[in-house]
């Protein structure tokens, strides 16, 4: 039996990619941080709900502590939590503000890969997508030709961004670390989600695509990239 764990599912991008994983036949913990909210979502959804907020190291534990007992492994992790940020200008921008976005977008993501690695390791094709945008592209920040072709709708958002940015950094050193998982990031795209005030040109069908497509890569897949439905993004 395959075994995914996705977090923030309860509305949008996540909630989409667990009813794909569900459909295809996979057994699927909801993350939620709201346990009523992850429990109605579950029920919608045919998944198992799971009571995980990515910013509270005990939350985290004990997610993984249930998901062990009751599963013994994981196959797929999607670190799908995140928040907007402050949105303010750049020079606007304070430390604090960093702080709580990378509390959630970035710390949040390490926390439960590293309480869910042991679980991850036990399966035989163990996969993990994290969830950036192609806002902390580097190359879409510095060169016009690459943000128009990757990231049109490009902003500059201090916190969000290089939150972004830095678990892309991430992906590739866990890629590094950890040789027999699949881990990579994805850029969903300007999605029309909660998250945007549903401003996105994109469905949320349209936006999973590819990370349910990274998520069932198979053992061969590749692993430490950073890919969008069209292809490799730019780091």
């Amino acid at each position: 039996m395959t075994t995914a764990l996705i977090t923030g599912a309860t509305r949008g991008l996540g909630y989409e990619t667990a009813r794909r994983l569900v459909a295809a036949g996979h057994t699927v913990y909801a993350g939620a941080r709201d346990a009523r909210r992850g429990e109605a979502a579950a029920r919608a959804l045919g998944a198992r709900p799971l009571l995980l907020d990515v910013t509270d190291p005990g939350s985290v534990d004990r997610a993984a502590a249930r998901v062990a007992e009751e599963a013994g492994h994981l196959d797929i992790l999607v670190n799908n939590a995140g928040i907007v940020g402050a949105r303010k200008p750049v020079t606007e921008t304070t430390a604090e503000d960093l702080l709580a976005c990378y509390d959630t977008n970035l710390f949040g993501a390490v926390r439960v890969l590293r309480a869910f690695l042991p679980l991850l390791e036990r399966g035989p094709a163990p996969v993990v997508v994290n969830v950036s945008s192609g806002l902390g592209s580097l190359a879409a920040a510095t060169d016009e030709r690459a943000r128009a072709a990757h990231t049109p709708t490009w902003l500059p958002a201090l916190d969000y961004a290089t939150a972004k940015a830095a678990l892309n950094m991430a992906t590739a050193l866990y890629a590094h670390a950890c040789p027999r998982l699949r881990i990579n990031a994805v850029d969903p795209g300007h999605t029309a989600t909660d998250l945007n005030g549903h401003t996105g040109a994109q469905t949320v069908a349209e936006g999973a695509e590819i990370i349910v497509r990274m998520a069932t890569t198979g053992p061969d897949g590749p692993t430490g990239g950073f890919f969008s439905s069209a292809g490799p993004v730019p780091w």
